[in-house]
């Protein structure tokens, strides 16, 4: 594995050209590292192939990409993994994912993957980039943690985290007693999904029920 500060690096030029479709600059590098590091490192990256740097502009190179997105997939299954299975609270899970993304390897990765279901998104919504045992084994797997919409009928989950871009539908949810944390059972599918939360039961459209993701109990 790389050294940390530059597997650091790597993640947050992904990150970037992932949420801005933009390429990263010098003068946003200092904001990552310590700022009397920067030429250093940069350089460093650009002796082992890993970027091209065109004045102040940052390109990954192919074997930057790979490795990056290497790194970032690592991050956020070890999210998953505190969130879904260890029960960890937000701001404890951050800090550990980014002290567990620098010793993970291929093969540990795998087995954490493996053991989520090759969950498709981290707790905060980004997508895990694939690797080759989600495309070998995605729909063979019992997923630990899954959309409410793919639960079967009787089958009882507690929810893990909602994704959703409707501020309006999350408040709903809220307002409802829909939260993370809150065990409920799907009590029908057909004709409308309705679930079970304590002796109240409640009907939510399909693309809403798509949106809370649950942790299997039963």
């Amino acid at each position: 594995m790389r050294e940390p500060r530059v597997e650091e690096l790597l993640e947050h030029i992904w990150t970037y050209e992932e949420e801005s479709s933009g390429r990263a600059d010098k003068g946003m590098v200092s904001q990552w590292i310590s700022a009397d590091a920067v030429e250093a490192v940069l350089e460093d990256m650009q002796r082992q192939g890993l970027i091209y740097l065109y004045n102040s502009l940052i390109v990954l190179s192919a074997e930057g990409r790979k490795e990056a997105e290497q790194v970032v997939r690592r991050h956020r299954l070890a999210e998953r993994l505190l969130k879904d299975v260890l029960e960890v609270g937000h701001d404890v899970m951050d800090s550990s994912a980014c002290e567990f993304e620098h010793f993970l390897s291929e093969e540990v990765t795998t087995s954490i993957c493996t053991l989520l279901g090759h969950p498709v998104r981290c707790p905060h919504g980004k997508l895990i980039p694939p690797g080759e045992c989600c495309q070998r084994a995605r729909k063979m797997l019992r997923p630990l943690v899954l959309p409410l919409s793919e639960l079967s009928s009787g089958e009882v989950g507690k929810i893990a985290y909602i994704v959703t871009r409707h501020h309006l539908r999350l408040d709903r949810l809220s307002a409802m007693g829909l939260l993370p944390g809150t065990v409920i059972r799907l009590h029908q599918r057909q004709p409308a999904l309705v679930i079970q939360m304590g002796e109240t039961q409640i009907a939510l459209d399909e693309d809403v029920a798509t949106d809370i993701y649950v942790r299997r109990l039963s």
